[in-house]
């Protein structure tokens, strides 16, 4: 599985950022005092947090109080502090740092969460409109195979009309993925292979499903994700069925 470009920089920058901005406090660091040096610190921590993740804050946290003390406090260029003051500003440095991170972390998190909550609620009311005014069920069937390919990342997807056939692997509505009856553990063991079914049903009615690719080695999408995925499909299922009950079975 690769690792997000934007994780990589970001763990660079935890332990680059407190080094840098240690050597910029060199030439100060007998006229600036070391709690202002140390508040400083922090605020290349909190900004390298809110730019990465938990992991790079934490990581700029123990690089800023090892390069402060390294740097800053007298022996210079040496892992020893000689002062009681200077110890208990490295130490509260680093629990800061650390708090520091933790928060903006969160906080950006939480960002995310609301983002991503909004962004499946706008796919699902756009399809219901769609559904509404729309004369054709193709349609809808079409628009839920685009969302489901950006919802769930896939590689591919797509929707056969009719009767079941085989016994692919199946993502049901309530997330989770089973094979062969039997609730693949997808955290852990991430997608299975092949093609995953997503059917379509409505009111106890099967009108067809979608076959999911999703690309190989790709993280599997969160519980979210899979349930705005199962309503999806029913929306599209419904559609269907409105034609069906309109126009005869579909052949």
């Amino acid at each position: 599985m690769r690792i997000p470009l934007r994780d990589t920089a970001a763990v660079a920058a935890g332990v680059l950022a407190p080094f840098a901005a240690a050597l910029v406090l060199l030439p100060l660091r007998t006229s600036v005092t070391h709690t202002n040096a140390a508040l400083l610190l922090v605020v290349v921590v909190v900004a390298v947090s809110a730019f990465g993740n938990r992991f790079a804050g934490a990581l700029a946290a123990l690089s800023a109080a090892a390069w402060f003390d390294f740097f800053l406090t007298a022996p210079y260029q040496s892992f020893h502090i000689q002062e009681r003051a200077d110890i208990e500003t490295a130490v509260l440095l680093l629990l800061v740092g650390l708090i520091a991170s933790q928060l903006a972390a969160y906080g950006r998190t939480m960002k995310r969460v609301a983002v991503t909550d909004a962004t499946h609620l706008e796919r699902l009311h756009g399809t219901t409109r769609l559904a509404r005014v729309s004369t054709s069920s193709d349609d809808v069937v079409r628009r839920v195979r685009e969302e489901l390919m950006e919802v769930l990342e896939l590689r591919s997807c797509r929707f056969e009309y009719g009767t079941l056939i085989g016994r692919p692997p199946r993502l049901d509505p309530d997330g989770t993925v089973k094979v062969a009856d039997w609730i693949w553990d997808l955290e852990r063991q991430g997608w299975p292979d092949g093609e995953i079914e997503l059917r379509a049903i409505v009111h106890g009615r099967y009108q067809g499903r979608f076959m999911l690719t999703p690309e190989p080695g790709s993280a599997p999408p969160p519980l979210e994700a899979r349930l705005v995925a199962a309503d999806l499909a029913a929306q599209a299922a419904a559609a269907l069925d409105d034609d069906s009950v309109s126009a005869g079975p579909r052949s």
